[in-house]
């Protein structure tokens, strides 16, 4: 099964040297499921021509924000509804749950509370997981067509499905320990220092990115025409 990847921010150079491409980070946290990938870079106005280019797809995150004039958005929206009517497998991680659910319906904004960085607890269908986050903006109010699965103190919109095809995470279960401490390191003066601080106290405790990555592939198993 290839999984279509929709990148929407390459890393730059110094990034790709520390962690490697982006897209690897959602390989390793699919690997052993015999899936086979290819990206497209939707920041450069690379979309795909049909829906049947993959039997899953995936939105990965952003530091754009799904509000933002960017050109590349609207188009991105469009694909998005395409595929949700197409009935493949569907996931959307950061800014791809934010933009999911303001492309079905719902919106998105800046979050007043700042900045949610490193490890945060979230409940999941009843279950505590821990999970490493980045992210500002937050879905604020739902698509008709959704429903929570997962949120947290700090998001409470932070897990959403739609249907059986679609499934969003506002956490980043592809962040493990040293992607996190990576930007955590690197992101100084570009987020608040505490929440930088409070992220770098916490990369000694265990998350459950991988549980997550197996949801995920279960998802795109079940879905798969």
């Amino acid at each position: 099964m290839r999984i279509g990847i929709l990148q929407a921010e390459e890393f730059d150079a110094p990034t790709q040297a520390a962690l490697g491409p982006y897209q690897g980070l959602f390989e390793r946290l699919l690997e052993g499921h015999g899936f086979s990938y290819r990206a497209w870079n939707v920041e450069a106005m690379d979309l795909p021509d049909h829906m049947d280019e993959a039997g899953g797809w995936l939105i990965t995150g952003s530091t754009a924000g799904a509000y933002e004039d960017h050109p590349w958005i609207a188009p991105l929206e469009n694909t998005i509804r395409a595929i949700h009517a197409s009935g493949k497998p569907l996931v959307g991680i950061c800014f791809g749950h934010q933009i999911i659910a303001q492309a079905l319906g719902g919106r998105v904004e800046k979050h007043a509370g700042g900045w949610c960085v490193g490890r945060h607890v979230y409940q999941i269908e009843g279950r505590e997981v821990p999970l490493n986050a980045w992210h500002q903006d937050q879905v604020v109010a739902l698509p008709p067509s959704a429903r929570r699965l997962g949120q947290s103190p700090f998001c409470e919109n932070a897990v959403l499905a739609y249907g059986e095809t679609v499934l969003t995470y506002q956490p980043h279960p592809e962040f493990d320990t040293k992607v996190t401490g990576y930007f955590a390191d690197t992101l100084a003066g570009k987020v608040p220092d505490a929440a930088l601080d409070a992220a770098k106290a916490a990369l000694h405790l265990p998350t459950e990115g991988a549980w997550i990555g197996q949801q995920i592939a279960a998802h795109f198993l079940r879905n798969r025409g």
